[in-house]
């Protein structure tokens, strides 16, 4: 599972660092700071996700060949 914050709507307020900072970084706008989720923190990551408040974090589907 892959993560990504988009920057652009990212209001920086800190709620997936909270939830999952295994995951996230805030350093103005939130940050994914893990290449890949593992599964020890994947349901966090997730409950980060769906608590961000401006859902700028989305998960980056691996594209169909």
């Amino acid at each position: 599972m892959k993560l990504r914050v988009d920057e652009d709507i990212c209001i920086g307020c800190g709620a997936c660092q909270a939830i999952c900072p295994e995951v996230f970084d805030v350093d103005g706008v939130a940050k994914v700071v893990v290449d890949e989720i593992s599964e020890e923190v994947k349901d966090d990551a997730i409950d980060a996700m769906e608590g961000c408040p401006v859902a700028a974090i989305v998960e980056e589907k691996e594209e169909e060949k």
